[in-house]
């Protein structure tokens, strides 16, 4: 019996999943579950739970800390979450797996895109269907396929449904931390190039918020006694953005911006945010020496004061000699079934790498196939579901078998 013939009964089962894929997503994606309306998060949750009794394990639910933003008026507001959820299957098996995917969406609850449409006989738009709650059922009927198979005993699983990961995780970072102690490598679902391709390595990220106070003053009478919180905000702005280009790899976008009020007063107010994109994990000390010269300069001016808010939250994921060959056996399990895989860097985070920071080699765009996510033109190819989660059962079959087992040893990632 040929390698292919082992593990042909449970690919094939999966080609009658299609519509049962299909029908659970347009469930969750007719849920909002933006990442701060936690209610709706949560009913994704309780949703998803269902659809993971026929897989078994032991499921848990797990509160996450609050989230805090700087407020427009440069105040700390906090926002709770929607629960993870955390399912545990055989533990005590050869070979630990973690499978992660998110259940919020960047569209809140009052945002314009809020339903699901087709847009020809293949393609669904609506909020969420690619980024990534068509890649929660990819992963779990991969995840069934392995059940229903002999290779299951020698893997041991557990699935984090995260409620964060649009806003950085946050609050679900210790809990991936928590798993990384556990496992040996890692499937995470977020969607894959519009053409197929996976992530490579990913760049690193911070996200910055920076509140300036001045002082007010009448804009004719006194305006010499007021000082311009505006123009000291936006005299760091252009500092901040004028770093572009100095150092490669490193990449700094003023996203947001507010200050001010009425004209005819100096504004005493004033704050934006903003995102660091960097290569190397080396480059966070120098970004954070420049914030500092930056924002030391502008407090030196009479009456300013400038707080500088945030950190980065996500290290650059980098691709270890394990990380490499489990993307060596994703491809020869594309190729075994007809799909011409590639992987490439991108600039774009996500919990692959807080994944990676803990020494845990994954692959983190297993999900559907589509594109124009974080807007209201994202898309998802319908066709996708069978073959991705047909790509996601046989890497699993094939871990299963040992295909990685040398490599995991050497490295020393097996547990």
């Amino acid at each position: 019996m040929t390698a292919d013939a082992r593990y042909a009964p449970w690919l094939e089962w999966l080609n009658s999943q299609q519509e049962v894929m299909l029908a659970r997503t347009l469930e969750l994606a007719e849920i909002n579950s933006g990442s701060l309306n936690a209610a709706g998060v949560n009913r994704v949750r309780e949703t998803l739970q269902r659809y993971c009794e026929e897989l078994g394990g032991e499921a848990e639910v797990l509160p996450v800390a609050p989230y805090t933003l700087i407020d427009e008026q440069g105040e700390s507001r906090h926002f709770p979450l929607g629960d993870a959820l955390r399912i545990r299957k055989r533990p005590e098996a050869p070979l630990q797996l973690f499978l992660c995917g998110h259940m919020d969406t960047v569209f809140a609850a009052d945002h314009s895109f809020q339903s699901v449409r087709w847009l020809d006989d293949n393609t669904l738009n609506g909020p969420g269907v690619a980024d990534l709650k068509g890649g929660l059922m990819v992963m779990l009927k991969a995840l069934e396929a392995l059940e229903r198979s002999p290779f299951a005993a020698q893997i041991g699983w557990e699935i984090l449904f995260n409620p964060d990961e649009e806003i950085g995780s946050p609050g679900s970072a210790p809990l991936i931390a928590e798993a990384a102690s556990r496992v040996d490598l890692g499937l995470i679902y977020e969607p894959c190039m519009p053409d197929g391709t996976l992530a490579g390595a990913r760049k690193g990220s911070g996200n910055f918020s920076v509140v300036v106070h001045g002082r007010a003053a009448h804009a004719g009478r006194e305006h010499h006694l007021g000082r311009n919180a505006v123009r000291a905000l936006c005299d760091y702005i252009s500092a901040l953005d004028d770093l572009n280009g100095q150092r490669e790899g490193v990449t700094i976008n003023p996203g947001f911006i507010h200050g001010g009020g009425a004209v005819n007063v100096v504004p005493d107010n004033a704050m934006a945010r903003f995102n660091i994109r960097l290569e190397k994990a080396e480059d966070e000390a120098w970004c954070l020496e420049q914030l500092d010269r930056i924002g030391a300069r502008i407090n030196a001016r009479d009456g300013i004061g400038l707080e500088l808010h945030g950190g980065f939250g996500r290290k650059p994921k980098q691709l270890s000699r394990a990380n490499q060959a489990l993307f060596e056996l994703a491809r020869d399990c594309g190729a075994q079934l007809g799909m011409a895989l590639d992987w490439k860097p991108t600039g774009g985070c996500c919990d692959g790498n807080n994944l990676a920071a803990a020494g845990v080699p994954n692959i983190d765009t297993l999900g559907v196939q589509g594109g124009k996510i974080h807007s209201s033109d994202e898309y998802m190819l319908v066709s996708s579901f069978t073959e991705r989660a047909r790509l996601s059962a046989l890497i699993l079959m094939k871990l299963a078998d040992g295909a990685l087992n040398d490599v995991l040893y050497t490295e020393g990632k097996k547990r």
